[in-house]
């Protein structure tokens, strides 16, 4: 069967808390034809752009560069946050650097024009997701991993897509999404659980380098009379199963 899943990018963001990190979230926005209203990383779908700058790297694979490039871009234009790049762009250009994305300037003129270069290694992939959960809308999405520079601009929603911009720990996400405060979503719920086991930049990235991000592919699996959604049991998840019932699948 042809692979119509559509190529898309995430990214975590790490700062330092109090104990645990935290990570960039936005609420995406009600009348979004995917994921209307949950809570989910910044990111989105891999572009033709993307794909072009990525033949700039040919040490990398290029899907990986691609999507790793994705996550970059949409970073900027969603929270407006530059991360992966030889330097920190400062608050001014990356105001221009976002506006110019936002009226669909290729990414590579908009990489030119403030002089920047990037710096791919700055990502860490950590999982790979394509949830069959919509019959029209099925997303193979990379999660990469990055850290937040304490002397870049203050992220800042871009009031289009999303709504809503905040910092958060995971569990706190989780907390609320158990109080029925937010929705999450079945993908950002599992990964939610891993990084709170986790707790931190350096433990996240150790776990990426000894567990490799197989695709994930979510499954039905029918348990003492009722059927769950489940993955994979070896890909550093505490929870591999939620009620069909109560899983949020898109």
């Amino acid at each position: 069967m042809e692979d119509v899943s559509i190529p898309a990018a995430t990214l975590v963001l790490f700062r330092d808390g109090d104990g645990a990190a935290e990570h960039l979230f936005v609420e995406r926005a009600g009348t979004m034809a995917f994921a209307a209203g949950a809570i989910v990383f910044p990111g989105g779908r891999v572009d033709a752009g993307d794909r072009l700058i990525a033949l700039h790297f040919p040490a990398l694979d290029p899907d990986d560069a691609a999507a790793r490039i994705a996550a970059i871009r949409e970073t900027i234009e969603e929270a407006g946050v530059a991360v992966g790049f030889d330097a920190m762009p400062d608050a001014a250009t990356l105001a221009t650097m976002r506006a110019q994305l936002i009226e669909g300037m290729v990414f590579g003129d908009v990489i030119a024009a403030a002089g920047l270069r990037l710096d791919l290694s700055a990502l860490t992939w950590f999982a790979r997701w394509c949830p069959n959960m919509r019959e029209t809308r099925n997303f193979d999405t990379r999660f990469f991993l990055a850290r937040f520079s304490d002397c870049a601009p203050t992220a800042s929603v871009d009031a289009t897509e999303n709504v809503r911009l905040f910092w958060a720990t995971a569990q706190s996400v989780l907390d609320d999404a158990d109080a029925g405060k937010v929705r999450i979503i079945f993908p950002t719920r599992r990964n939610l659980e891993r990084l709170a086991k986790l707790g931190s930049y350096d433990a996240a990235v150790a776990e990426a380098a000894v567990i490799a991000p197989e695709k994930i592919v979510p499954f039905f699996d029918e348990r003492d009379g009722e059927r769950y959604l489940c993955i994979p049991a070896d890909r550093g998840y505490p929870v591999t199963a939620e009620l069909l019932t109560k899983a949020v699948r898109g």
